[in-house]
């Protein structure tokens, strides 16, 4: 929102250029990571209820992996397999996640936080009750993400593919979606708050067009979306 400039407006004055539109929707907080000096990972395996700081895993393979409950802060994971990995509950904060990659990686009820994540190559990951707060997606492709029932705070997708993404229930507040592809997306019983999908580059909604209210498109998308307001009134649109 735009500072205050201390001067009383005229009555009936309309906006300035532009303030209007800048004011729809409000913007998602990036998170800024700032990793310190790291410490390469020194293998053994994951622990339940870890806790891992400053440490930097490359290359490491942690397929079927069990750490539930750990703890990564300040950690940088680059290309790192995450094959059926099991890191329920677990907490990531202030860290990069980087190359990642990993069919039916398990993060249910997890905690992110102040998170970065590039270029992953991702499928069936399970997120659903997660908690992300100041999330970057940049890059990649993720298919059959579930984030069914999560909290989504201050969280941009941004360049990436999301094939069948499912955010059933979900609670999405200051979310933007930026040149990426959502193929198939469920937005069943999902809630939102100034979530913006006016940079989508294809919109492919599944289920849930009724939950957009708190969503922002472009009158391009609204005329792609407009059999499916239709249907979900009941309005027949003929020749």
């Amino acid at each position: 929102m735009a500072a205050s400039t201390g001067r009383t407006a005229r009555p009936g004055r309309a906006p300035g250029p532009g303030r209007a539109k800048r004011d729809t929707v409000a913007a998602a907080r990036r998170p800024e990571v700032r990793l310190p000096p790291l410490v390469p990972y020194g293998g053994g395996g994951l622990e339940p209820d870890g806790d891992y700081d400053g440490v930097r895993f490359e290359g490491v393979d942690l397929a079927d992996g069990s750490g539930p409950g750990a703890r990564f802060m300040d950690c940088a994971l680059e290309g790192c397999s995450l094959d059926r990995t099991e890191l329920v509950r677990s907490r990531f904060i202030d860290s990069v996640l980087t190359g990642v990659r990993g069919v039916g990686t398990d993060l249910a009820e997890a905690s992110l936080r102040d998170v970065e994540v590039v270029d992953a190559r991702l499928g069936g990951v399970q997120l659903h009750g997660a908690v992300l707060e100041r999330v970057v997606v940049r890059g990649g492709k993720i298919d059959y993400l579930n984030l069914r029932e999560a909290r989504l705070k201050d969280v941009v997708f941004e360049g990436c593919v999301l094939s069948e993404p499912d955010f059933g229930g979900a609670h999405l507040v200051r979310v933007e979606f930026r040149d990426c592809v959502l193929k198939r997306a469920d937005f069943s019983a999902a809630r939102m708050e100034s979530v913006d999908l006016r940079a989508v580059a294809e919109l492919d909604i599944a289920r849930g067009v009724d939950r957009l209210a708190g969503a922002v498109i472009s009158p391009a998308q609204l005329m792609e979306l407009a059999p499916a307001f239709a249907a979900q009134i009941g309005v027949r649109v003929e020749g």
